[in-house]
Order: C-alpha cells, then structure tokens, then sequence
C-alpha cells in the first residue's frame, strides 16, 4: 500500500483459506484462524496508518444480523444472514465516499473485478501477506535498533536481581 489515506477491505475467509498458516490453524479452530488474523492485521495498521476493515461471512447464521466489532483501531464486520463478504464488500466499496485509495484483499478473481469496477484496487491474498512480512520485518530492524540504542532492561539489572528471576523463571523459588 502506499502513503496516501489508504483504506484496505479484507476478505477474512479468503485470506484464512490462502494463507498456509491460518489455513492450518483454521482446521484445528475457525476461531483461533479468525483471532490471529485480526492481531496481524492490528500489528499491520499501526505500521501503516491506514484504516483497515476486515469482513467476515456469517451468512448462514439464522436470523443474523450484521454485526461489527472495533478491536483497537481495526474495525471487524460480520455479515448477516443471506449476505456474504463478497456482498458486503462490494456494497461497501459502491457506497464509500472516502478521500483516498481504497484496495479489496481478496483472491476471488471475482470479487477483485467487482471491486476495481467500482473504483477500488485490488490486492491478491499473496500480495497482501507479502506486504504484511515486508512491512513487519522493516519496522521490527528499526525496533531492535531502538532497544539497542536505549539499552534492555537485562543489561541494566545488577546480577543478584538477574539470578533471582532466572531462579523464578525456572521454577527454583
């Protein structure tokens, strides 16, 4: 994504089912899948800056209405019944009024020409996972520079103090 206001739509069943990792996870708990994805994708907006919505189908819960969560600043949004993401998605991208780029992180080819029809970009579930490594990885060299630079606490304790929570750590007290 680039430095204009930027705001990413997520596909979140989409991006599960192409990442290997929460594909895994997901085949263990869809809801640990779902609580990994939103900590990664918290972790990618605070680098960012930009607003970021993540849409999950819940499209065949009964009676379900949608229902949308904040979790610090991502927001999350759970279809209703009969609506998909894809639904969503593109009702939301036709009804923004948003002074900046809007990008759909989705690999449904689909959805990706909806979404650019009406006027979003589109970013494939690699290409986002790409972004997200490539960005995290950046930001953590300037975060362990910083740590170096203002010491860790390790190197500012005396020794006896260092052995008793080494003693702590390992269960000896």
């Amino acid at each position: 994504m680039r430095n204009k206001t930027e705001l990413l739509i997520v596909d979140g069943y989409n991006i599960i089912n192409a990442w290997p990792e929460l594909n895994r996870l997901k085949n263990v708990s869809f809801e640990d899948a779902r609580q990994k994805l939103i900590g990664i994708l918290i972790n990618y907006q605070g680098f960012k800056n930009s607003r970021i919505i993540l849409v999950f189908d819940a499209h065949q819960v009964k009676g379900g209405t949608e229902k949308r969560e904040k979790h610090l600043s991502l927001e999350v949004i759970y279809t209703r019944e009969g609506e998909t993401a894809d639904m969503c998605i593109e009702r939301m991208v036709g009804d923004l009024s948003f002074d900046g780029h809007v990008f759909v992180a989705t690999s449904d080819w689909i959805e990706q020409s909806i979404s650019f029809q009406r006027g979003a970009f589109r970013i494939t579930a690699k290409e986002l996972y790409q972004d997200i490594t490539n960005t995290l990885q950046e930001n953590m060299k300037t975060v362990r520079v910083e740590k170096i630079g203002f010491g860790l606490l390790h190197y500012k304790l005396p020794e006896d103090i260092k052995e008793k929570l080494e003693e702590w750590r390992r269960g000896k007290l």
